[in-house]
């Protein structure tokens, strides 16, 4: 896989409602993260924020978690939330207690750090039975947006990761482009 993070240079094009609403609702991922039955959340690889906003007028804490700081001030300089605190972290080595969130959630980024050390230190951050959502662009997809095929997961591979990392797997659907998968950690 390979594991490339997207080009923050295009910040902008992460912020089209039309394209993004396409693959993956709002409505979907506050449900699949239980963002309404929760307090504190992370989004893994946040970008420009998107969907970050979209839970976090669910949830009391979004921590916006992404490698890169370009991103970052892209998502400043729109505007964010009071509820949205932004860190600047890998997955695979994410600055929360064990135990301190409630779930977490990753939207087209599940591919960028899909590792044994990430998926292990989501279940090291998440509180047991915590949810976790993943949407991602689907290895079974046609190309038609998203990452090379060759970059991507598919949901079964998905679901052998986390399964692999102790958790239970709630709910997981395949479509003709992405994947969502719901998980309860360890």
């Amino acid at each position: 896989m390979g594991f490339h993070t997207f080009d923050a240079a295009n910040a902008e094009k992460l912020d089209d409602p039309a394209s993004r609403y396409r693959f993956v609702s709002a409505e979907e991922l506050v449900w699949a993260v239980g963002a309404d039955e929760t307090g504190v959340l992370a989004d893994l690889g946040s970008g420009t924020g998107f969907y970050t906003n979209d839970v976090a007028a669910h949830a009391e804490t979004v921590y916006g978690v992404d490698v890169q700081a370009e991103m970052h001030e892209y998502y400043r300089e729109k505007g964010t939330p009071e509820k949205v605190e932004l860190v600047a972290a890998e997955v695979a080595d994410l600055p929360f207690a064990d135990g301190e969130l409630d779930g977490a959630f990753s939207t087209m980024t599940f591919h960028e750090f899909a590792t044994e050390d990430a998926i292990g230190e989501i279940a090291r951050v998440v509180e047991t039975g915590g949810r976790v959502a993943v949407a991602d662009w689907s290895a079974t997809g046609d190309g038609e947006a998203g990452p090379p095929a060759s970059e991507r997961f598919s949901l079964e591979e998905a679901k052998q990761q986390f399964r692999a990392g102790g958790f239970e797997i709630e709910f997981g659907a395949d479509r003709s482009e992405t994947f969502l998968l719901v998980v309860r950690a360890p």
